[in-house]
């Protein structure tokens, strides 16, 4: 049996944690400015190659915070552990393996 209260603590900290890493990866992602004289061709490239990593990143996390507001919001209407699709209680492990899913692993296939 799932403890909802177990499951709603661990998704609250789950959206922390990506909002802090979404703080800190804030200036990876701003525009890059690039002073000509002083950086080469590799340097440019490295740089703009680093800024598209860190803006795939964040929206990486967008979608896993956007998985867990909505685990929540299952929580809040007490539709949490059972599948959206067919209406079935989700087993405990698989909610253990991912607290965000929202189907049974055969609506899931």
């Amino acid at each position: 049996m799932v403890k909802i209260a177990d499951m709603r603590a661990r998704l609250m900290s789950q959206l922390g944690e990506l909002e802090e890493l979404d703080r800190a990866g804030l200036d990876e992602r701003a525009i890059v400015v690039l002073d000509q004289q002083s950086v080469g061709r590799v340097s440019r490239a490295d740089l703009l190659q680093r800024q598209k990593m860190a803006q795939e990143t964040h929206r990486r996390r967008r979608q896993e915070r956007m998985r867990i507001v909505a685990a929540l919001k299952r929580i809040e209407s007490e539709e949490y552990g059972w599948c959206a699709n067919c209406g079935a209680e989700i087993a405990p492990g698989r909610l253990a393996a991912d607290p965000t899913a929202h189907l049974c692993i055969e609506c899931a296939r």
